[in-house]
């Protein structure tokens, strides 16, 4: 499932996912799975047709990233993976950012993020015109839709009908949009 949230020049996506690294590491053996969202650049793309053609909408690089996941062999709600990536450099995301109040509170943590671009765009080292100067309060203003949303997804992963893994065996999964 994938939800998007679109303002004059960025935006934010959110979906589901089911995560299995073939490189396990890091204290993470296993599958994930659980919900992201990323903060986007979207452009509007010249009409390819007449005046009432649908008009053509890019999709863009990331610029910042949350993984509400946690070890699919786990207690649903424990949020054990559950980090952030403040910055991206192309489409690659940066380091994983764990954060105590993320994994305490992923909801209201996100909350409180999304109120704040600038603050957001500055940690991923993006300039602030990369988003439009209305972008800062529109998003804070469909901060709570984006929270319901994320959270109906967790929801749908806990019960078991988004965040799955497809059928048959592989080595490596990712499942989703995102």
């Amino acid at each position: 499932m994938l939800q998007a949230f679109v303002f004059e020049r960025v935006g934010v996506v959110v979906g589901d996912l089911y995560f299995l690294d073939p490189n396990p590491g890091r204290g993470q053996e296993g599958p994930e799975h659980g919900v992201r969202l990323e903060l986007r650049v979207f452009d509007r793309g010249e009409l390819r047709g007449t005046i009432y053609s649908a008009t053509p909408i890019e999709v863009g690089q990331p610029i910042w990233r949350v993984d509400l996941l946690e070890s699919v062999d786990g207690t649903p709600g424990s949020f054990n993976r559950t980090h952030h990536h403040p910055q991206f450099t192309g489409w690659n995301p940066g380091r994983r950012v764990y954060v105590r109040e993320l994994s305490a509170d992923p909801l209201g943590w996100l909350a409180g993020q999304l109120a704040d671009l600038p603050a957001v765009l500055e940690r991923a080292g993006v300039p602030q015109d990369v988003a439009a100067p209305a972008d800062a309060g529109s998003l804070r203003d469909i901060a709570p839709a984006i929270v319901g949303v994320t959270a109906m997804m967790l929801d749908k992963v806990h019960s078991g009908q988004l965040g799955v893994a497809p059928a048959g065996d592989a080595d490596s999964i990712r499942a989703g949009w995102l």
